[in-house]
């Protein structure tokens, strides 16, 4: 059967895919963003996005065990509808853009995600909003967009979910399990466009047994480093490869 045997896809994919997986274990699954971008500086965006893929399934089904019936209901049939939105967008953006305008696209949401990490930083959380279904509509089909380009739809969620300053139990349920059912309806697609393909399918496979390896380097890892810390090591790596597919992307 076909397989990626590129040194340097596995270079950087294991480490990646290793990251997220701690992301999700014990620091807030910020890190799930840089996967799909370094895969992608080795083989086509989409291509990363659909090995990453079937990884994140698997890492999610520990996180929906977890967090099952403990999500605020009202806000997720608020995020989930756009979610859905979102990913059919997303699919329609693979099937129409080329590889460039990808990789500027996956470059551009990495860059963003750091320059939201900034502004949080400088300024402080946002003021506390009441719910609106206008709001969570828009971003939970931004997180959905951006989720099926490149598995990075943490930002926008939260844009919409942290200045309700829900509790920290029921943000993190209705955070995991709204990426959850987005992850597992992302298939759908992915299929449909030909992604889950023999080889891609196989180099995820080889790939998978990290999924629960990191999620437990996540939990081991909490209480030994600090948030800052973890979260400084995933904007340099993720400013390097950002910068470097924005790069690519133009074509320079």
């Amino acid at each position: 059967m076909p397989l990626i045997t590129d040194p340097w896809f596995y270079a950087l994919a294991v480490p990646a895919l290793l990251i997220t997986g701690i992301s999700k274990g014990g620091f807030a699954s910020g890190g799930g963003n840089l996967a799909v971008p370094a895969m992608a500086l080795v083989v086509p965006p989409a291509q990363a996005a659909a090995i990453t893929l079937p990884v994140l399934c698997v890492m999610d089904l520990a996180g929906l065990r977890a967090w099952w019936g403990r999500w605020s209901k009202r806000e997720m049939r608020t995020l989930l509808p756009g979610g859905l939105l979102g990913v059919l967008l997303g699919a329609f953006a693979f099937g129409v853009m080329s590889n460039n305008a990808i990789k500027l696209m996956v470059g551009l949401i990495s860059l963003a995600f750091i320059a939201r990490g900034i502004w949080v930083a400088r300024h402080g959380p946002p003021r506390p909003q009441e719910p609106n279904r206008l709001k969570g509509g828009f971003w939970g089909t931004v997180s959905g967009f951006t989720s099926t380009l490149a598995h990075a739809g943490g930002p926008p969620a939260a844009m919409y979910l942290y200045p309700l300053r829900l509790p920290r139990a029921e943000l993190s349920a209705t955070t995991v399990v709204f990426f959850g059912v987005v992850n597992y309806v992302k298939l759908i697609p992915y299929g449909a466009l030909g992604q889950m393909s023999a080889d891609n399918l196989l180099t995820a496979l080889v790939l998978l047994p990290l999924a629960p390896v990191g999620v437990r380097l996540g939990v081991w890892l909490q209480k030994r480093v600090s948030d800052a810390v973890f979260y400084r090591l995933i904007y340099v790596l993720l400013g390097v490869t950002g910068i470097k597919l924005v790069l690519e992307g133009l074509g320079l």
